[in-house]
């Protein structure tokens, strides 16, 4: 691994976090179009990455980063504040978020088998 493999996964974490916490203040705001523009800016993001690295790892890291902002932003506070309240809003934004990053990293860019374009065993 070089140093610019490990910068760009820094950055796609960086920018999950971004996407996580902007999806979580517009999901609330605009239901449902909101959930939906927060949902497909996930998606961008995390396909986005696989396609820009070229491996399932570019999926990983900015779901790592979405799922860390997104899970500091649920914790209450201690004056009982929170940001997400418990609508299906909410829920959806939270599953639906996993489930896309699942995807991503699971059906991230296959590679190509390299050789002649007839037939293997002639």
């Amino acid at each position: 691994m070089n140093f610019g493999r490990i910068a760009a996964y820094g950055g796609l974490f960086v920018l999950g976090a971004v996407v996580g916490t902007a999806g979580a203040l517009i999901q609330g705001g605009w239901f449902p179009g909101g959930l939906l523009l927060a949902l497909l800016g996930a998606a961008g993001l995390f396909h986005g990455g696989v396609r820009a690295i070229g491996t399932r790892a570019g999926a990983v890291a900015p779901a790592a980063g979405w799922l860390v902002s997104v899970m500091l932003l649920t914790a209450s506070r201690p004056e009982g504040d929170f940001l997400f309240g418990a609508g299906l809003g909410s829920y959806a934004f939270l599953l639906g978020g996993m489930a896309v990053a699942v995807m991503c990293a699971t059906l991230g860019q296959g590679t190509q088998p390299v050789g002649p374009a007839a037939r293997l065993g002639k």
